[in-house]
């Protein structure tokens, strides 16, 4: 009887996103936790403390003020140019970093060297390890959340650096969800002596598959899968729903393997090896 591939979280996109935008050096794994608040009111932004600053910035952030979160961070210049439109595209990603944001902090202390700090916590549980949280001060806004080399980038980037971040995202999850389909169809073939099978057939035992390939999805990928007359071979494509928004890269994949390139959204089908 074939066993149910594990579903592939939801979280994973999560966990990419929290890494790549928030510097976060733990994802978190459904965890339920609390935010410890010393004082009712919250300190302003020049009186804030390093320590004060990481815990204003995730209880902004878990109450979804998404604006009021990213002003205590590197990444301000990155969301106060967005228009009202990029900011609702956005807001699928906001949302989700904002579930996964811990809730309870646990503070080993801080290190404050010039305008350069280190706040030492604790997010990931009573069993994680202490992960060191960067800040530096701002002229103007006080201690702000990341590293002068990410922030560097973000002004850079500006208003573009959320949108690119999305995609790298997004490219990482559709490689994921392709070896997932090929894991899915080696364990097909081998309980159906060889052959291999359709994704309708495959979502039958792999649920998991149907929501990650739907093209409706946050991912914002659209995947076909082509099966051969003899059932012996297949191919996979996956091309970004919106080129330029939800992805850059056009995806092909079959048994020997995976290739990627932009082909300004277009379905990708290298030439035969010869």
């Amino acid at each position: 009887m074939q066993q149910p591939m594990p579903r592939r979280r939801r979280a994973l996109s999560v966990s990419m996103l929290l890494a790549t935008l928030l510097l976060l050096a733990v994802a978190t794994s459904g965890v339920s936790l609390t935010i410890h608040v010393q004082t009712s009111t919250a300190p302003t932004a020049q009186a804030r403390t390093p320590t004060q600053t990481v815990t204003e910035f995730y209880k902004a952030l878990r109450a979804r003020r998404f604006r009021e979160a990213f002003a205590m961070s590197i990444y301000k210049p990155a969301i106060e140019g967005l228009s009202a439109e990029e900011f609702a595209e956005l807001q699928p990603e906001f949302e989700n970093m904002a579930a996964a944001a811990p809730e309870k902090i646990e503070f080993g202390g801080e290190q404050i060297s010039g305008d350069d700090a280190t706040v030492f916590a604790r997010v990931g549980g009573e069993n994680s390890d202490m992960t060191a949280l960067p800040l530096i001060r701002s002229s103007g806004s006080g201690w702000v959340f990341g590293d002068r080399v990410d922030q560097e980038l973000v002004l850079r980037e500006g208003k573009e650096f959320f949108p690119k971040a999305r995609i790298t995202v997004h490219h990482k999850q559709v490689e994921a969800v392709l070896f997932d389909i090929v894991k899915a169809q080696l364990v097909y073939s081998v309980q159906h002596g060889g052959g291999f099978a359709d994704l309708p057939t495959l979502f039958k035992t792999n649920p998991g598959l149907a929501e990650d390939t739907d093209s409706a999805n946050p991912l914002g990928y659209k995947f076909q899968l082509a099966l051969a007359k003899d059932g012996k071979s297949y191919q996979i494509n996956a091309e970004p729903v919106r080129y330029g928004r939800t992805g850059l890269l056009s995806y092909y994949m079959d048994q020997t393997g995976m290739q990627k390139k932009d082909t300004g959204g277009k379905p990708y089908n290298p030439p035969m090896k010869k």
